[in-house]
């Protein structure tokens, strides 16, 4: 998943507000979000490729999210997959602060990520790029393929676009309209990861549409304050935003 949008603790009737778009090649295979038979607790999509996910909640209300953090100059031999940082969170029995330490410790066996992690009552941060665990703060935040807040020219946009948001008349629909925003960011203000300008000229949208690789899927994840959760996840047909697929659920 490449862009996070999440307001934790600042709208009245919802503690945590998620609106989340997973960028990733067209050709990799994944599974709609549902319950697995396997952890009939855990609600995600998964990697059909390495077997983990990129966003999940269990039933108990733990989250998580991760997102990969762009740099070619990072290279491992044989990594483990990301996606098992967040499954293992969801079905593992450990406290959040103790399981971002335990990620810590193999932390250099992973290609560049980013990891959120928590409840609502506790949420994280971390990335093994900055090797910090972060108690993130109530707010609007966002995350991309950076670190937290890093203020890329999509990461501002949707930052004020949500705030504007909760702040009015929010709703569900409005976040998944957020989240096809496919402006390119102008190029004086494209971020330089090392990958060139025109591939970073493709990826600066909310919305990525490129030839082989773009935003294949739009999650919403509501927790409002009396713990009911809403998950509502988008599938898009490739390099369009017309949607596939709906998978909505909800539950205490």
């Amino acid at each position: 998943m490449c862009l996070i949008a999440f307001a934790y603790k600042t709208h009245p009737e919802y503690p945590l507000i998620v609106a989340a778009n997973r960028d990733e090649a067209y050709r990799r295979p994944t599974r709609a979000a549902r319950f697995w038979d396997d952890y009939p607790s855990v609600l995600a999509g998964k990697d059909l490729k390495s077997g983990g996910t990129w966003m999940g909640i269990n039933k108990s209300g733990k989250f998580a999210a991760l997102t990969n953090y762009r740099d070619p100059s990072i290279i491992k031999e044989d990594p483990p997959t990301r996606g098992d940082l967040v499954l293992n969170f969801l079905t593992e029995e450990i406290e959040i602060e103790k399981y971002l330490n335990n990620v810590d410790t193999d932390a250099g066996k992973y290609m560049g990520f980013n990891l959120l992690a928590g409840s609502v009552d506790a949420l994280f941060h971390y990335s093994n790029q900055e090797r910090k665990i972060n108690r993130i703060s109530p707010g609007v935040h966002a995350l991309s393929n950076h670190l937290l807040n890093t203020p890329w020219p999509k990461v501002e946009k949707v930052k004020k676009r949500l705030k504007e948001m909760i702040s009015g008349s929010f709703n569900k629909e409005a976040l998944f309209e957020l989240l096809k925003d496919n402006t390119a960011a102008p190029d004086e203000k494209l971020p330089d990861t090392g990958i060139g300008q025109k591939f970073e000229r493709q990826v600066s949208p909310i919305f990525i549409k490129s030839e082989n690789y773009g935003t294949r899927n739009s999650t919403i994840l509501l927790i409002d304050r009396r713990g009911k959760v809403t998950f509502e996840e988008r599938r898009y047909l490739p390099r369009t935003q017309k949607v596939e697929e709906k998978n909505h659920y909800e539950f205490s």
